[in-house]
């Protein structure tokens, strides 16, 4: 994972997409109740008074939380302007393969170096909603041992840094009135760990493309076609590599069994993770489909839209009073 070295374009004040690693952080995602509309927009403008009464609490904790808004209820909030590439999540069916697409309406990103402070602002922003939300997803999250999945290969080597990384993630002058923000792809995938122990370390980093001790990653002429990091590998037309930033967490439990690794990339065009998700799930190439997915198992699905934080202070700012209701 990667921070912010250099400045968002148009010099606006995004939120914090980009942040170092944190050891916590709580995913929630939530469905807005009709009608409550009026009261979604209020709590939008407030809610960056709410981190900040919560993370005053314990500065050096590095409390902070990324506000996402899927594209049902922008059109809700705001049926004047829309971003220009907010859509509704796609599903992918690929054989057994599925990436669904799961209801979420606002999506809340939450890090801090410390799970208290986490979960303190998880209750107090729900709080703040409790009558107009329903809660369809909630992950409270860690970072395992040195910043590796529950798999055991280290997560996020390939992040973009510095001014890569904010070319990468935020929207520049191709959506003007958006510039500043970002899109997010959200997955919770759940591992079949038996399986996945059961065999070789070997086959293990042939499924990743990565050596598992020292996570260099394999040269390409040896990598395995299904490989994740071959079909995470995207180039655009002018042969660049396109790149997104991921800062996905392990969760788990020991009572149900359930262990997995909520994904989580934030890019300036969705089109970037979507291709990725294609690759891994309808396959490409020789592949039929990522190595991975004979481990793993996508459980949720949601796109979001993050707007700045001068846009979730003030709306009307960006979009005019004539387009809000």
């Amino acid at each position: 994972m990667t921070f912010q070295y250099a400045s968002p374009p148009s010099a606006v004040s995004p939120q914090h997409v980009l942040e170092p690693p944190a050891p916590s952080a709580v995913f929630v995602v939530v469905t807005v109740r009709p009608g409550a509309e009026d009261s979604i927009r209020d709590f939008l403008g407030g809610i960056g008074g709410v981190i900040r009464a919560v993370g005053f609490r314990a500065k050096a904790a590095g409390l902070s939380c990324v506000t996402g808004i899927g594209a049902d209820l922008w059109d809700r909030l705001f049926p004047g302007k829309r971003p220009a590439k907010l859509h509704p999540f796609k599903e992918l069916k690929g054989g057994t393969n599925v990436a669904p697409s799961t209801p979420g309406d606002l999506l809340f990103h939450i890090r801090s170096q410390r799970t208290d402070m986490s979960f303190e602002l998880a209750r107090q922003l729900i709080n703040q909603i409790s009558e107009s939300v329903d809660v369809v997803d909630e992950v409270h999250a860690f970072r395992y041992f040195d910043q590796r999945d529950i798999l055991g290969f280290v997560d996020g080597t390939a992040n973009p840094e510095d001014q890569l990384a904010v070319d990468s993630v935020f929207v520049g002058d191709e959506d003007p009135d958006f510039a500043g923000s970002s899109y997010v792809v959200v997955q919770k995938y759940l591992h079949d760990l038996p399986k996945w122990n059961s065999i070789t370390v070997e086959e293990q980093q042939a499924a990743i493309g990565r050596h598992k001790l020292s996570d260099i990653e394999i040269p390409d002429a040896d990598k395995a076609p299904d490989s994740h990091v071959i079909l995470n590998t995207i180039t655009g037309p002018d042969g660049k590599e396109q790149k997104i930033v991921r800062d996905n967490m392990v969760f788990g439990s020991v009572e149900s069994g359930d262990f997995g690794t909520y994904f989580i990339g934030y890019a300036a065009d969705p089109g970037v993770t979507e291709t990725m998700l294609e690759h891994m799930f309808l396959g490409h190439g020789d592949a039929t489909h990522d190595r991975i997915l004979d481990f793993s198992t996508a459980v949720t699905g949601g796109l979001f839209f993050v707007p700045t934080q001068d846009f979730l202070d003030d709306p009307a700012s960006v979009l005019g009073t004539q387009n809000q209701s």
